[in-house]
């Protein structure tokens, strides 16, 4: 009888331990979740701290700032404005830029963005460079939806 006993007690005091475990599990949850939410936040933080020091150092924080060789305003408005709304043909490029800075030809944006003789359509910054762009930022990648396959910085096949 006494080994029935204790066998039982044995059984209650492995559920007690299970309830436990459950229990404990349940209470550790939210404290994971707000771990989680703490380490995204910081990540926020770096990378607001970041553009602010981006800020300083240059005036701006614009993605031109990831393509050097970006001499003239009209390329530097392009730039911006493949960014802001991609897939883009050149009347469409052409008139965004007019509309922040006065003045853009047609010609002018098809110079800067298009190869002699290429058939593209539209145009939207290379992968390449919109990764730069986030690397700039300390953000996770820049991008409005995927894109495959560019022939060249700034243009795509359409």
């Amino acid at each position: 009888m006494a080994q029935d006993d204790l066998r039982k007690e044995i059984r209650e005091l492995r559920a007690q331990i299970e309830a436990l475990r459950t229990a404990l599990s349940d209470v550790t949850r939210p404290y994971a979740e707000l771990m989680a939410y703490v380490d995204r936040l910081q990540d926020v933080s770096r990378g607001y701290f970041r553009i602010l020091g981006l800020y300083a150092k240059y005036g701006k924080v614009s993605p031109d700032l990831v393509i050097p060789g970006l001499k003239d305003d009209i390329s530097r408005h392009i730039v911006v404005e493949l960014f802001d709304r991609p897939d883009r043909n050149i009347s469409q490029i052409t008139e965004a830029v007019k509309a922040k800075r006065g003045t853009a030809s047609r010609r002018i944006v098809r110079e800067r963005l298009a190869t002699p003789g290429s058939r593209t359509r539209t145009f939207r910054v290379a992968e390449e460079v919109a990764e730069k762009w986030s690397q700039v930022l300390g953000v996770p990648k820049y991008r409005d939806q995927p894109h495959e396959g560019s022939d060249k910085a700034g243009e795509r096949n359409g």
